[in-house]
């Protein structure tokens, strides 16, 4: 059993047809044509709200098509593991190439063709695809951006709808020309990188996107120097009655304890806090 029996079972059984389905799920009629044929993987549940869409509109309990999608998933993909693969770099290499700094295009052309599919254009096409699928991702959720972006694509709401969809399911080695052509090409102003240091600069469309700079670098830190806090901590430093005269070398030092199966409270950072304090603790060098 799978998406699409349970759904075409469904379907017989309330006398509805497909094209009354696309119409709730939002989507366009060939695209369900295509689940219930089998001819397109269902997209994963935790990246689309098409499921509860068609169950609402099927009379199914909620999450039993998402299950079935999942596990239908994890069926396919074991079955792809043994296969080589065969990214399609041609359609996202030309985009690549046409929307990175002129001063460098054809410098990265000349790296690019060294190689099929080498190590410095993965990490680019992987970095431009992250960020796209993340636009996307807020965009499923707003009707007027997708209704903006299927304008500029000369494309119907649906059929942007199941563009961002199947963009979401995509990979550096499955990302197909359509969604180049739909999804990168007017998200995308431009991108740079710096080769000394690999650091990455995106620039989206700034009508479609409000935060439309993003920066990515490789930076050299410590173990001291993790951004993540532990909740306790957290709570000492705000509570002004425990923390007051902290210096800035004892937060360091207090972040960098770890614990691996405890979470330790405001209270223990105060004595912990109290003892780097306490020179009985240490003898003088």
């Amino acid at each position: 059993m799978d998406v699409a029996f349970v759904v075409r079972q469904r379907l017989a059984e309330l006398g509805s047809e497909q094209r009354e389905l696309a119409r709730a799920a939002e989507v366009t009629e060939s695209y369900i044509s295509q689940l219930l044929t089998r001819k397109k993987a269902p997209p994963a549940s935790r990246r689309t709200d098409i499921y509860d869409k068609m169950e609402a509109f099927l009379q199914l309990p909620h999450g039993e098509l998402s299950k079935l999608a999942d596990l239908q998933r994890q069926e396919e993909l074991q079955g792809k593991w043994t296969e080589p693969p065969a990214p399609l770099f041609q359609d996202m290499r030309a985009l690549i190439l046409r929307k990175c700094a002129p001063e460098k295009a054809a410098h990265l052309h000349t790296i690019f063709g060294r190689q099929p599919f080498g190590e410095l254009e993965r990490l680019v096409t992987q970095k431009l695809l992250d960020v796209v699928k993340n636009v996307a991702r807020e965009e499923l959720a707003s009707e007027t951006g997708l209704r903006m972006m299927a304008r500029l694509g000369d494309r119907s709401y649906e059929q942007m709808r199941v563009i961002m969809l199947e963009l979401l399911d995509t990979d550096i080695f499955t990302v197909s020309a359509e969604h180049c052509v739909a999804c990168l090409e007017p998200l995308v102003e431009s991108w740079d990188i710096d080769l000394a240091t690999f650091g990455i600069e995106i620039a989206l469309n700034r009508q479609l996107v409000p935060e439309h700079l993003k920066q990515f670098e490789f930076l050299e830190k410590t173990p001291g120097d993790s951004d993540d806090m532990e909740p306790g901590l957290a709570a000492f430093l705000q509570d002004t009655s425990l923390s007051s005269g902290v210096t800035e070398e004892e937060v360091t030092f207090l972040k960098r304890l770890r614990f691996k199966d405890k979470r330790p409270t405001s209270l223990y950072y105060y004595r912990e806090w109290q003892n780097l304090r306490d020179p009985l603790h240490f003898r003088t060098a």
